[in-house]
């Protein structure tokens, strides 16, 4: 049979809804037409590829394991039309991590490629988030702290880890350690670690926590960079883990110490598909090398420095690989 691409860009879209109405929303068709759509579709394939009930929907099995191909399909036809027509799409770049400030590191490397390639950048939610766009080929990369994803293609994308930053604490004016020039980890242990987000959605700071054994609590809503350190800047008892290169609003009430014996490093590592990537990433990764190798982004001394267990494979993996 021919797959007909506008029966196909249907079933995605209410694929990653699970919603008919939000599907046609936006797809821009009435909800009948997308159904008429996806009904065709299964009858082409002989198939069931929704369980529908009332309002809700979800995937079958042959949906499921449609779903992926369909999505490769869909790429693939928009890049043949961009081919024909001559148009090279920019490479689009999503980050999350926002409290650590990622657009930092990305605008020194999008500089060094400059013009010769076009890129995009926005905002992704989380990790989970940028995968899920990467997988529906609504963007090309993903920048921000990777973990849990494996280091096999197995799994859909690749990684590769392009920096490692060192991290300050930093503290209100009246907490007991901020008359320091530098406190070690195990110093904070009579502290409170106070985090953006719920503690098991933020992976580098509940390992910190673990490792070091120190308490940490969240607030209820994550308001932005300025409103988290005035949290900070409340309560003498608690400290927050930021970039130390990062520059700290004017207007806040706090102060960053290093953090030696060790320097914990934040891990940030480029994702993207690892079937039929976009032609700008070999591109973006020569100018991470350049850029990083200049820098001194991947340097990592045991002892000095600390890195949670999977960033130290990560090291590892890098450094055999001549990046």
């Amino acid at each position: 049979m021919d797959l007909d691409l506008a029966q196909v860009r249907a079933f995605v879209a209410a694929a990653g809804l699970l919603h008919f109405g939000q599907a046609a929303e936006q797809l821009a068709v009435s909800q009948q037409a997308l159904s008429k759509r996806i009904a065709r579709l299964e009858g082409e394939l002989g198939v069931q590829l929704f369980l529908r009930g009332g309002h809700a929907v979800e995937l079958t099995e042959a949906g499921r394991r449609f779903l992926e191909p369909a999505r490769q399909t869909l790429a693939h036809g928009d890049r043949a039309v961009a081919a024909a027509r001559h148009v090279d799409r920019p490479l689009r770049i999503d980050y999350w991590g926002h409290l650590f400030a990622p657009m930092r590191t990305l605008a020194a490397v999008i500089d060094q490629v400059g013009p010769a390639l076009a890129v995009e950048t926005g905002p992704g939610r989380d990790l989970p988030g940028v995968l899920d766009g990467l997988a529906r080929s609504a963007t090309d990369v993903g920048f921000g702290r990777v973990h849990g994803v494996g280091g096999s293609r197995e799994a859909g994308y690749t990684h590769r880890l392009v920096r490692l930053e060192p991290v300050d604490v930093v503290v209100g004016a009246g907490h007991h350690l901020a008359d320091r020039s530098e406190v070690r980890p195990d110093e904070l242990r009579d502290s409170v670690l106070w985090c953006p987000a719920a503690l098991e959605r933020l992976d580098f700071y509940q390992q910190f926590a673990e490792h070091f054994d120190i308490p940490a609590e969240s607030g209820t809503a994550n308001l932005g960079i300025d409103h988290f350190l005035e949290q900070v800047a409340a309560d003498p008892a608690r400290f927050a883990l930021v970039p130390a290169d990062l520059e700290l609003p004017e207007r806040t009430r706090v102060r960053a110490v290093p953090l030696v014996g060790p320097t914990p490093l934040y891990a940030w590592s480029l994702v993207w598909r690892a079937s039929d990537p976009h032609p700008g990433v070999e591109p973006l990764l020569r100018a991470f090398a350049d850029v990083g190798g200049r820098s001194r982004w991947l340097e990592y001394r045991p002892g000095r420095d600390w890195l949670p267990a999977g960033d130290v494979a990560e090291v590892e993996d890098t450094s055999g690989s001549g990046f």
